[in-house]
Parts: structure tokens; C-alpha cells; sequence
């Protein structure tokens, strides 16, 4: 598995190169952040995490380009895993990722093929800035950190291929099939659906947790737009649920989402969803709801 996430690294950064010396620009920024604390605030296991994608190419009108490398996102990823307060049900882990990833279009199937340098562990920081923002805030000391795994680095990779089915102007369905290899090996099938007249057009990317649709090139048209999704995943290693140190992942795993993209002005644009997660490992006794949110303001 981290030969074949070695290879799509290097797939991705050869597709990349040629287009290197053409006139490419920042077509959007791509924000999501993630906490427990917007859905059912217990503060324990898929806990937090933040997300910021800068998307490049030569132009944005609605559609992937059809070779790859033209159209690339630049990932920048933070992520708190804990365990519930007073146990050891699963470890700690403070996670920071950085991934290159190509968007294109193969007829009429989207993909998107990229990779992760996954860091896990104290030395990622992750865990001290956790330390510090609760002391400020007053909150209780972390969970778990005094035990949290040690220092890591994986090389992570992730395909996805959908397909977008118009069934009016304001209704699209998508299904989609993905593989993830490296810190965690998934694969994942499932479907969203937006509803609405805003983000029809839009570059959507898909957030590792959740599986919400975040917008990475935003069109200027106001209004709202809902989405609604699902997937099921069959599950194999997970470096954040070591079998050395007495953890298994389930074999199976389910999400369930659904949110709203309002775009308030042209410059102006909101984002709150809402999702629940299944049980990730053996012993846990059940699922866990998590909220995500986007407020963006351009200047």
C-alpha cells in the first residue's frame, strides 16, 4: 500500500510539470473547519480538524479540463484525534498533512488522483497548540495527550472518480468510488446530492473526514444551496488505531452528511454541515456527530 501511494505521488507531481511554464493563477481558496463542538460536543475521538485547499490553473468556466495536471490543488490539512475523557479507548493522535492533488475529466467521469505526506505525533505541534487554546479558553487539558502516538510520517494515497447526473437546473446527483492507501487503507463508495441554483457550477472538493463538499472555486451567483450525502466504506489498516498496541478498526464504516452553502453577497459566502460518523474501532459503543463550518469573506 505505500508503494502505491509512492507511485501516485510521483504520478501527480509528473503530471504537474508541464504545466509548470504556462500562465497559471490562484483560482480560489477552498476553507472548512471541523469540531464536535458544532454537533454533539462529547470532545472525544474524530474531534476536530481544519482544512484550507489553494486550487491553481489557467481558467475556471464550470467544467474539469480533460488532461490531467492542468487544473491542481494544494492541500493543507490539521486533524485532533482523542480518546474519550478517563479512558485509553483510542489513542491520541494530532495530525498535520500536506498533499498535491490533479482534478480532471475522462469523458464523462471526474477525477481526482493525489497525494499526502502524512505527520503524525508531538512533533507536528498539534497537540501543544491544543494545550495552549484550552488553558486560554479555560477549558479542561486535552485528553490523552500524555499517551499519544509517537512521532510519525506516511506517504498517503487517494483516487476518486464521480459522476455528475443532471436531473434539472437546480438538482444534481453525484455518485462517487474512492481508494485511500497509506495511513489509512478505505475504500469507499457512496452518493451526494446538491439541491439548488448556487454551486451547480462550483469546483466542489471533498474533505477527508466527513465527506462534506467544500467549495474550492466559488461562482459569484447568490443564494443557497443544499447537499446531502452518504457512503460506505470497507476498512482495512489504520495507523491511527495501531494492532500492536491492542486497537482494530472496524471492517466497515458509514457516513452520513448533509449541509448548506449560502452565498450571502458576491464576496460573501457561508457554509454549515452537520455529520455522523459510525463506529471506527472494536469497542466502540457508538457513533459520534461532528458539524463543519465556513464563514469567507474576499476583499
Amino acid at each position: 500500500m505505500r508503494n502505491l501511494s509512492a507511485v501516485l505521488f510521483l504520478w501527480v507531481m509528473t503530471a504537474a510539470a508541464p504545466a509548470i511554464g504556462q500562465e497559471r493563477e490562484v483560482l480560489g481558496y477552498g476553507r472548512l473547519f471541523t469540531n464536535d463542538y458544532f454537533g454533539d460536543n462529547d470532545d472525544r475521538w474524530r474531534t476536530g480538524g481544519y482544512v484550507i485547499s489553494q486550487v491553481r490553473g489557467t481558467g475556471w468556466d464550470g467544467d474539469r479540463p480533460t488532461r490531467a495536471g492542468a487544473l491542481m490543488e494544494y492541500r493543507l490539512r490539521t486533524e485532533i484525534i482523542a480518546p474519550t475523557r478517563g479512558t485509553t479507548d483510542r489513542p491520541y493522535a494530532g495530525v498535520l498533512s500536506f498533499g498535491a492533488y490533479t482534478h480532471y475529466a475522462v469523458g464523462n467521469i471526474d477525477v481526482s488522483v493525489g497525494a499526502d505526506i502524512v505527520a503524525i505525533g508531538p512533533g507536528t505541534g498539534v497537540s501543544g497548540f491544543q494545550e495552549w487554546f484550552h488553558d486560554v479558553v479555560g477549558a479542561p487539558a486535552p485528553a490523552g495527550v500524555a499517551t499519544q502516538l509517537d512521532d510519525q510520517v506516511y506517504l498517503s494515497g487517494t483516487v476518486e472518480m464521480s459522476r455528475s447526473f443532471q436531473v434539472s437546473d437546480r438538482v444534481t446527483l453525484r455518485p462517487f468510488v474512492e481508494g485511500q492507501a497509506g495511513v489509512e487503507d478505505i475504500f469507499r463508495v457512496g452518493a451526494d446530492v446538491l439541491i439548488g441554483r448556487v454551486g451547480q457550477s462550483d469546483f466542489l472538493l471533498r474533505d477527508v473526514v466527513t465527506g462534506q463538499l467544500y467549495r474550492g472555486v466559488e461562482s459569484n451567483d447568490s443564494g443557497v444551496n443544499f447537499v446531502i450525502g452518504a457512503d460506505y466504506a470497507l476498512v482495512g489498516d489504520s495507523a491511527y488505531l495501531p494492532i500492536d498496541m491492542g486497537y482494530s478498526p472496524t471492517e466497515t464504516r458509514t457516513r452520513a452528511r448533509a449541509g448548506m452553502h449560502w452565498q450571502i453577497f458576491e464576496d460573501t459566502s457561508f457554509f454549515y454541515g452537520v455529520t455522523y460518523l459510525s463506529e471506527e474501532f472494536v469497542g466502540q459503543p457508538e457513533g459520534q456527530v461532528l458539524g463543519s463550518l465556513k464563514l469567507n469573506f474576499n476583499f
